[in-house]
């Protein structure tokens, strides 16, 4: 699933069917995010990886995100969910 260029409170809904649908046909592989496009958020940009992550567990599966911008890898570390994400830089 590509993430789209604005992801807010404002678009977290349809952000949110998009990654239901994305989930429901992958089939039997990881869920991967492209959040490459990804230019401007906010929180729910956080909530909405949050569920996916919910959503590739509950089926066994994991989490993957690419192309994650500095600006949204920073915002996961404020808030304390980087790792859970996948976005934490290697040690």
């Amino acid at each position: 699933m590509q993430l789209p260029q604005t992801l807010t409170l404002a678009n977290a809904g349809a952000a949110l069917q998009a990654l239901q649908a994305a989930a429901a046909n992958r089939g039997d592989a990881a869920l991967d995010i492209d959040a490459s496009t990804l230019q401007s958020f906010d929180t729910a940009a956080l909530a909405l990886l949050l569920q996916a992550r919910r959503l590739a567990q509950g089926t066994g599966h994991e989490l993957q995100v690419h192309g994650a911008s500095p600006q949204l890898t920073q915002l996961a570390r404020l808030y304390g969910v980087a790792e859970l994400l996948g976005l934490a830089a290697p040690a």
